[in-house]
């Protein structure tokens, strides 16, 4: 049976005080809809389709690279009305899950639960049990089965000590859909047209409504207000944190670490506090990184340790690395194994060799150095003339002289030694000697020039 994804995305987010729709606001570095919809793409739905509504254009640009099926609701009459404009495009086969596009945590464990009772039954839902269910529609059952479920607001007193509550994710057969939301009303305190009111036509046709709970609370937490959206980041991201250290990873302080991403590891990784990972990373077995650090769509292979406060970006280095503290590696950075990076060292479009070195103040862009090299501290490759960008190589078991300045394009040989201070603007040869200086002049008795009083 095939199923469809509904993700209800028109809301405009007023309590969040911005003019980015709501379901474009950030968790966990993705936009709350990028997380329903990846969950969508694990169940292999046959098609995905968004309803949206305020901010609709920002909302279809954000995902123009995606594979979905874009409804409009032009008027917010209420979650039933929400559901219904899809009815031309929804298939009338197979089963739909029924999702929000600011309930961003869902699983897909989760979901595939849900849809495992729902094939049955042709309606399910996803409940959860709160000790204060307060604002929430509750789960009217009788013999344990349910038979409604009511909004808050037209809750009557004893409805309303009832703890267990709608989270709105449903899975429904289309068929059904197509036969019961025409029929819904919006004779209701809100004068809406509440998607909840197909639970009551499913009992009225006979159909048992099934239910199934999420393993955590927080999965089935939506979002209204930049309040909400801060506690959910630090659950989601304290849920992230247990299941790397679940795979041996030792996180020095777990609530103080970050993931906006995904990230593969091998075994003894230490990672201390404050250490941000972005995009998709891999770490090795005993890597280790220091506070402070954040790293972007990086590979990092075994033995390699970060000093503290140091930044990759689309970097790949090799094993036995030695980085930082206060390094950064930029795109196209890629260091090979026993390679040292230092202090305020940043590597751009660059290839460093086995065991080659720039421990301090080093500029390498658009740079290739080969194995065994030293770079000395306040070196500068100058590849870029305003308007294009030239290439630098320095060969093998070179070494380069402190503050010297390689003006691209330009080669320095295997062996070569470029002397402190020089600006190096032809070739150099294997295993010579080049320097560029002027004369130093002296001049005596000389006086600088002085500030006028005020």
């Amino acid at each position: 049976m095939s199923t469809s994804v509904i993700i209800l995305a028109a809301g405009k987010g007023t309590r969040m005080r911005s003019n980015l729709p709501k379901v474009l606001q950030p968790l966990a570095g993705r936009p709350l809809l990028r997380h329903v919809i990846e969950t969508a793409k694990k169940l292999n739905a046959k098609n995905i389709i968004t309803i949206y509504g305020h901010g609709g254009d920002k909302v279809q640009q954000a995902f123009e690279q995606e594979n979905v099926q874009w409804v409009e609701q032009a008027e917010q009459l209420g979650t039933g009305h929400a559901v219904k404009v899809t009815l031309p495009v929804l298939p009338s086969d197979g089963v739909s899950l029924i999702l929000s596009g600011d309930v961003p945590c869902i699983t897909q464990e989760t979901l595939e639960k849900l849809l495992a009772v729902s094939r049955e039954t042709g309606i399910g839902l996803v409940t959860l049990t709160l000790n204060d269910a307060a604002g929430y529609g509750r789960i009217v059952r009788e013999n344990n089965k349910i038979q409604a479920i009511v909004e808050h607001k037209d809750a009557n007193d004893a409805q309303r000590q009832i703890k267990e509550i709608n989270t709105g994710i449903y899975c429904v057969s289309n068929a059904k859909l197509h036969q019961w939301l025409p029929k819904l009303s919006n004779k209701n305190a809100q004068g809406e047209y509440y998607l909840t009111d197909i639970v009551a036509m499913a009992i009225a046709d006979g159909l048992e409504v099934a239910s199934v709970e999420p393993e955590r609370a927080f999965e089935v937490e939506g979002v209204n207000d930049r309040v909400q959206l801060a506690a959910l980041e630090r659950e989601f991201q304290s849920y992230q944190a247990k299941k790397l250290m679940q795979q041996g990873v030792h996180l020095i302080d777990p609530a103080r670490f970050d993931l906006r991403g995904q990230l593969k590891v091998g075994q003894d990784v230490r990672i201390d506090i404050n250490v941000v990972i972005e995009g998709d990373c891999e770490f090795g077995d005993n890597v280790e990184i220091g506070a402070g650090c954040i790293i972007k769509n990086t590979t990092i292979a075994s033995g390699s340790k970060v000093q503290p406060y140091s930044i990759f970006d689309n970097a790949i280095v090799g094993e036995d690395a030695q980085i930082g503290p206060f390094s950064r590696l930029r795109p196209g950075a890629k260091l090979a194994n026993e390679v040292h990076i230092g202090n305020f060292v940043e590597v751009k479009n660059s290839s460093i060799g086995l065991g080659s070195k720039a421990n301090h103040f080093t500029y390498l862009g658009d740079a290739e150095v080969g194995a065994g090299s030293n770079i000395g501290a306040g070196t500068i490759t100058c590849n870029y003339d305003g308007a294009n960008k030239f290439k630098t190589i320095i060969g093998d078991s070179a070494f380069i002289g402190s503050n010297s300045s390689l003006v691209a394009p330009v080669s320095i040989g295997n062996g070569a030694t470029v002397g402190a201070g020089s600006v190096i603007t032809r070739d150099v040869a294997e295993n010579s000697l080049a320097f560029e200086r002027s004369k130093q002049v002296a001049k005596e008795n000389y006086q600088r020039p002085q500030k006028l009083k005020k």
